[in-house]
């Protein structure tokens, strides 16, 4: 791979980092750990950014991690990336594929950290720029809510920050488009479990039962109406039942059918709304068929809110980056979620989308054969280079000076 140059925003990554990051990502991946396991992963991290000279807090939340750059008075902010992997095998064939079994980088969070990884290589070599840079390594984005753990662990108390960013690639979008909104842009990620208490039986004697598993049916049906008769159609809702357990063999009626599912949206009222009339959907089957229904519901990750003045700042350095014309400022809502909203109620801030696409057929994130897609980690540790100089107010350097020579050959435990 070649240093990459992208006007107009002059940003310019040498070879020698490009090299780096494709060796920091390619390690992430055949060394996966998911929530708040980390440890080798922050390990290998905090090593790197120490060895850029930069003043390193470790042990935040677990095995979250803070470096900070200095560079003169002016504004604070905060750039995050995940570390975790998923519970999954990999499948396909690749020098770097996972090594721990059963546990797979499908989501992309491998090159998350090595385009932060690089942008800070970056900046703190040159140091264009007037205030502090927080870089944020967070554990446990996938289902484990770490982001809500560092925060309650004083994150912008121990580092306050004036705004806080973060980014996530996108294997569906063009390659090098970004995409974006201001207020609500990933739904909130609420989850249940229902758990239907009945009668078992002989299965040749339904009438001595109270059936469990056709009370589940009855539930299931309800449910999905929810979406369709209790909600405006122009507010959106997912409800999904992800989960169906109960029975142990063919003739016997069980006591027990456990539901588990997940509920998704952007608004309050429309949260509020469907938790109510869950609710009150088992109420009702459970008095119709005379079982006896437990409902345990957990509002898990807030909405995505971006704040207005802060999604400007990274339209402007997106736009700078790549044109105008790849940057998507109205994307469409997405109804997946992320813990990064935890970060965002305790800190202006706003989140975006690089498109990493190499073809139309991509394997989608948490998919057993996807893979990061080494081509975008200049172009995101570019963009948040273009954040900082958009954030901070850019110092003039010399364009040609390069400090790589100082850095040691990377090595890793």
């Amino acid at each position: 791979m070649t240093s990459t140059s992208l006007s107009p925003s002059l940003v310019t990554i040498p070879e020698a980092t490009l090299n780096a990051m494709i060796g920091w990502r390619r390690d992430f991946h055949a060394h996966p750990e998911t929530a708040f396991q980390e440890h080798r992963t922050a390990r290998v991290i905090g090593g790197l950014l120490e060895g850029m000279g930069m003043e390193v807090q470790r042990g935040i939340a677990g095995t979250g991690l803070v470096a900070t750059l200095r560079n003169g008075p002016g504004p604070t902010i905060g750039l995050r990336a995940d570390m975790d992997a998923l519970d999954m095998c990999e499948k396909g064939e690749r020098a770097h594929a996972s090594t721990t079994p059963g546990k797979m980088h499908g989501c992309g969070h491998d090159g998350h950290m090595a385009m932060l990884l690089g942008a800070a290589r970056h900046l703190s070599e040159r140091r264009d720029f007037e205030g502090t840079v927080h870089f944020i390594f967070q554990p446990a984005e996938e289902n484990e809510a770490g982001g809500r753990a560092m925060v309650e662990a004083g994150l912008f108390e121990r580092f306050p920050c004036d705004a806080v960013f973060g980014l996530h690639n996108a294997p569906d979008l063009p390659f090098g488009h970004f995409a974006l909104r201001p207020g609500p842009m990933m739904a909130c990620s609420d989850l249940f479990e229902i758990v239907i208490s009945g009668q078992g039986a002989h299965a040749a004697h339904p009438q001595k039962s109270r059936d469990a598993v056709v009370a589940s049916s009855q539930v299931i049906a309800a449910l999905q109406g929810i979406v369709s008769r209790n909600v405006s159609a122009t507010d959106a809702l997912v409800l999904s039942i992800t989960q169906i357990n109960g029975g142990d063999t063919w003739n016997v009626i069980p006591e027990t059918v456990t539901l588990r599912g997940t509920c998704r949206s952007f608004v309050p009222a429309v949260q509020d709304r469907a938790e109510a009339r869950i609710r009150s959907v088992c109420a009702g089957v459970a008095e119709a068929s005379e079982t006896k229904i437990s409902l345990n519901y957990r509002r898990h990750y807030p909405a995505v809110v971006n704040a207005p003045a802060q999604t400007g700042v990274l339209v402007r350095a997106a736009t700078r980056l790549v044109g105008a014309d790849r940057v998507d400022t109205q994307c469409g809502l997405r109804m997946g979620s992320e813990d990064f909203a935890f970060l965002l109620q305790a800190c202006p801030g706003a989140y975006v989308l690089l498109g990493t696409a190499r073809t139309p057929n991509d394997p989608p994130v948490h998919n057993p054969h996807y893979d990061f897609n080494d081509d975008a980690l200049p172009l995101g540790a570019a963009f948040w280079v273009s954040v900082v100089h958009e954030a901070l107010a850019p110092r003039a350097v010399d364009q040609n000076k390069h400090l790589e020579s100082s850095h040691k050959e990377e090595t890793f435990p």
